[in-house]
């Protein structure tokens, strides 16, 4: 059984079922089905799901008779009571397998990578995982690309570090996207401006880097002159035939630009206007929420704080919306930054600083932070 987990709602979904669980119980059945086939007593549960509480262990037992109540819906699933010692999350395998005909229809695994690629463009990656995960009830072969791609969107960096399904070239691009957004611009503008001269990167990820990725990383380093230098090359490049789609994140960096020099509201507000056509043509989740941030970012270079901080959360809640764990994070790294430069209000600018650190603590980014800046330079270095 293929089941989505979905966190900020406390929903879990199965076999076209959806389930609302209150938070505890989701963060128990969570807990369990990361470990499912593991046996794990009450103590173990307390200390996992309620820490720093003081419940008893009767309230396992409350909540796992309420999630058998609840779960009951999805087949083969089943929450054992192991006597003498606690509980057990199991999913039977089925009996009989066979493989989906559609499997085999060449036009049916176009036409799911052609709504792959939709999802993708639009920034709609909660859309794009569910399909993932109902791969062998549709009966198709994933694409090879977003079989990859999904884990980057889930911000699986455990896997996208430790996998052996494929090979660490396929991979870099995600992890360095990944790499950008830990630590100081300046040290990552350095890595990127290497890999660029040793071209390690596949030619579009090369292309993307070089036009699009490096534009915040000139800015938040403190050389916004040089991100419109580079600018030019970008608006050379987004004239050619399939790069249209580069043109509105295009327009959103060079906004952030011009917000970091202190260009006037004048020319700001012609930008934002020019932004929002696009956004009505090209209604992509990941750009109306970078807009969206942007925005935010002008109000609180004018010290409006109240418009900024309620721009600033739509913007985080649009990302949430659109599945892009990636994209969410590196929001909160240019909203931390950018509020460095412009010195808002210490409560604003704390209250951004730790919903980053929380972003990257709950995503494992911080544990792992080491290790994939080892990876990335070991495959430089030995270039």
């Amino acid at each position: 059984m293929q089941l989505e987990l979905i966190e900020s709602e406390y929903k879990v979904t199965g076999d076209g079922i959806t389930i609302e669980l209150f938070p505890k119980e989701f963060t128990l059945f969570q807990f369990l089905y990361k470990n499912r086939g593991r046996t794990f007593s009450r103590e173990q549960l307390l200390d996992k799901v309620w820490p720093l509480e003081y419940p008893v262990e009767r309230t396992v037992d409350d909540h796992i008779y309420r999630l058998r109540k609840k779960l009951s819906k999805l087949q083969g699933l089943d929450i054992k009571t192991v006597r003498g010692f606690g509980y057990s999350l199991t999913i039977q395998e089925p009996a009989v397998t066979m493989t989906n005909p559609t499997t085999y229809d060449a036009k049916m695994q176009e036409t799911m990578r052609e709504v792959f690629v939709k999802y993708h463009q639009y920034g709609q990656g909660r859309s794009m995982l569910t399909l993932a995960r109902q791969q062998d009830v549709l009966g198709y072969e994933m694409d090879p690309f977003y079989s990859i791609y999904i884990h980057f969107v889930q911000g699986d960096l455990e896997w996208l570090l430790n996998t052996e399904e494929v090979e660490i070239e396929e991979r870099f691009y995600s992890l360095m996207i990944c790499y950008i957004f830990l630590g100081d611009p300046k040290k990552k503008l350095e890595f990127c401006e290497l890999v660029l001269e040793k071209k390690i990167l596949l030619p579009p990820q090369h292309r993307e880097m070089e036009i699009l990725n490096i534009l915040d990383l000139y800015t938040l380093a403190g050389q916004p002159e040089k991100a419109l230098e580079r600018l030019k090359l970008t608006h050379e490049v987004i004239k050619e035939p399939g790069y249209e789609n580069f043109i509105p994140v295009t327009a959103i960096s060079e906004m952030l630009v011009h917000l970091w020099m202190g260009t006037e509201d004048k020319e700001l507000g012609r930008m934002a206007k020019d932004i929002e056509v696009l956004l009505q043509e090209k209604p992509f989740l990941r750009e109306i929420g970078s807009y969206k941030a942007a925005r935010g970012l002008w109000f609180l270079r004018r010290r409006s704080w109240r418009e900024a901080e309620q721009l600033l959360d739509e913007a985080l809640q649009v990302l949430e919306m659109s599945g892009f764990v990636p994209m969410r994070i590196y929001a909160l790294y240019r909203i931390v930054h950018y509020c460095n430069q412009f010195s808002p209000k210490s409560a604003l600018h704390q209250k951004y600083a730790d919903l980053f650190e929380r972003e990257k603590e709950e995503r494992g980014f911080h544990r792992l932070e080491q290790s994939l800046e080892n990876v990335l330079m070991n495959i430089v270095t030995a270039l």
